[in-house]
């Protein structure tokens, strides 16, 4: 009898989710478990007059990255939006994974028949070994086991979960018991489409895009379209998003890395896609960018310096900025925040003014938006604002 890990989550609102996770079911076309949401069309809409919250690579922090019980976990904790990063097998199906090899997050290496399949391949510029996604079908894929990419981060889940494809995402996603944005990224596009041929001489993008529109995804930003199934597509590649944009009305966002690194298509470097020359072209293909938060307030010392024009020049372009990642644990909080994450969102929300972030703990920001921002829901009563009002007051006075 198949073996199968089954996770059972019971929400406020009072559903359950059940996942088969341990194996891959029935055909590459068929979900990997039942949509009753699908019959359900009364659900409670994104929210959006709030910055979003962007779930990296699910709930992450408690999970292994790109689970399916990830991204249930930030579905059950307030996510607005399931971030993915997408690769292709050596078959041409499309996954959520964020590395190009296999090494850090699956248990690839103990398996003796794959022992064999360790490459080097130029990514970026740069010579890796590794087991590459691009060398296993599938079939094979679907063998592996992830695990925690961080070793103090809980391990209990390691071995327990398979890597899913951009379809079971999107089920995911889709059968949550309210509207629950998706936010895919073109991963390593030049890489991938060196390595993954599709018939009729496909690239990895319009694959991509074909998933997106059959699973009902369209419409420019805020259309009534886009507002029943959201969805922003991301990539550090522009030329990807430009591509795309003949494809999809879908809003994109471009990526932003550290200021040492070029783009990996057009070679372009970090001063050049913020300029704002660049800013003026860009903007007729993307909605908004999405930088490192180290590039927009650099640390000296772990300590926050100056901070950059980036969003300000960005809000005068109407481009969004969601930076990225934010996480909890005290190795990636600057000493400003006193190992205080909710410090840390308070900084970027109110005083930087970001209209959304890429973290790996959605419970956290989720619980800091409720605590602060609720009274400013289109439907919150004027007593709720004064109330609000007062406490920030009574916040401030405790301040000084």
């Amino acid at each position: 009898m198949m073996s199968m890990y089954i996770l059972c989550n019971v929400t406020t609102t009072g559903f359950v989710y059940v996942l088969l996770l341990n194996h891959f079911l029935g055909s590459l076309a068929r979900p990997l478990y039942p949509l009753p949401s699908k019959f359900n069309t009364d659900k409670q809409q994104l929210q959006t007059f709030r910055p979003f919250n962007i779930a990296h690579r699910g709930s992450n922090g408690e999970f292994p990255e790109e689970t399916a019980a990830s991204y249930v976990r930030a579905i059950e904790e307030g996510a607005d939006f399931l971030e993915t990063d997408i690769l292709a097998s050596k078959d041409g199906v499309l996954i959520c994974f964020h590395d190009v090899i296999l090494d850090n997050t699956t248990n690839v290496a103990d398996y003796k028949e794959f022992s064999d399949r360790q490459r080097t391949y130029e990514v970026q510029g740069d010579d890796i070994t590794g087991w590459f996604v691009v060398d296993f079908t599938i079939a094979e894929l679907k063998t592996l086991k992830v695990k925690q990419r961080y070793q103090f981060r809980d391990q209990q889940y390691n071995g327990k979960f398979s890597i899913i494809t951009f379809e079971e995402f999107i089920s995911i996603a889709l059968d949550a018991p309210r509207v629950v944005g998706i936010y895919p990224e073109i991963k390593n596009p030049v890489f991938i489409n060196q390595h993954v041929k599709w018939l009729g001489g496909k690239r990895f993008e319009d694959i991509f895009v074909d998933i997106l529109l059959r699973n009902g995804y369209k419409g420019p930003y805020m259309s009534d379209d886009w507002l029943k199934q959201p969805v922003f597509i991301q990539s550090f590649a522009p030329t990807s998003l430009v591509y795309a944009s003949k494809l999809i009305d879908s809003p994109k966002i471009l990526l932003i890395d550290d200021v040492t690194i070029p783009t990996q298509d057009t070679n372009q470097s970090y001063w050049e896609i913020t300029s704002e020359s660049y800013f003026e072209y860009i903007k007729e293909y993307v909605v908004g960018i999405g930088p490192w938060k180290d590039t927009v307030v650099p640390p000296q010392n772990n300590y926050l310096s100056t901070p950059t024009d980036l969003v300000a020049k960005a809000h005068a372009y109407d481009l969004q900025v969601h930076p990225y990642t934010y996480r909890n644990e005290n190795q990636f909080l600057h000493f400003d925040f006193h190992q205080d994450p909710y410090a840390e969102y308070e900084f970027w929300i109110n005083q930087m003014g970001v209209d959304g972030l890429f973290t790996d703990f959605t419970g956290s920001l989720h619980r800091y938006q409720e605590w602060t921002s609720f009274a400013a829901a289109p439907n919150a009563s004027a007593a709720d604002r004064l109330l609000h009002r007062i406490s920030l007051l009574i916040d401030a006075y405790r301040g000084k």
